[in-house]
């Protein structure tokens, strides 16, 4: 009921009518997502990259992927390239902020989204997403270590639960991708929703 009446109210505030579609439910995809940022503090952080594929029943749309380079108002640190492996030259031409969460909004539509830590990235998104929008996004969020906790709980309820993504990959028999790229994780915790789901917790 709450969320009901939160999405009316986003709806309303909404200032740009072309982000209505934020709004229309879509009950046959979901759309996995991740960002590359300059710091883990959502008040730090910038966008370097974003990815993003949907997922339609038990199947990741991999021909459906997005992926951009967005470049930082602020010079890169060292540690943040140890991190990800985008150097100043690789986000030098890529997409303002702005306009790369635009193209993600039109992406993503009123698709839920999920992700591995998905309250990071979604807390990211939005500093830009209010300044587009004029709201917070409103798209229904799936957080993959959350199911995955359900699924072990309820095979073990007390015992410790382990939510390293390492961890999740290696018990739920995924693929391992490269790490910290931003398609390859929207990819990652696309496969571990879908092994999730097929074991009744999606």
């Amino acid at each position: 009921m709450l969320g009901n009446l939160k999405r009316q109210w986003q709806r309303r505030m909404l200032k740009d009518p072309r982000y209505v579609t934020l709004f229309v439910d879509d009950t046959q995809e979901v759309v996995s997502v991740d960002c590359e940022t300059t710091s883990l503090k959502v008040q730090e952080a910038e966008l370097l990259s974003i990815g993003a594929v949907k997922l339609r029943g038990n199947r990741i749309l991999s021909s459906q992927a997005f992926y951009v380079l967005v470049k930082p108002t602020r010079k890169l640190e060292s540690r943040n390239i140890s991190i990800h492996g985008l150097r100043p030259m690789d986000v030098s031409e890529g997409l303002d902020a702005d306009d790369a969460v635009r193209q993600l909004l039109d992406f993503i539509g009123g698709r839920p989204l999920v992700g591995y830590y998905l309250e990071y990235d979604v807390a990211v998104l939005n500093k830009y997403v209010r300044g587009i929008t004029g709201i917070s996004l409103p798209n229904r969020q799936i957080e993959v270590s959350g199911r995955y906790y359900d699924y072990k709980f309820k095979q073990n309820p007390g015992a410790y639960i382990d939510l390293r993504l390492a961890e999740l990959i290696a018990d739920l028999q995924v693929p391992a991708l490269p790490r910290h790229d931003a398609l390859n994780d929207a990819i990652t915790a696309g496969m571990l929703y879908l092994a999730l789901k097929q074991r009744g917790f999606g």
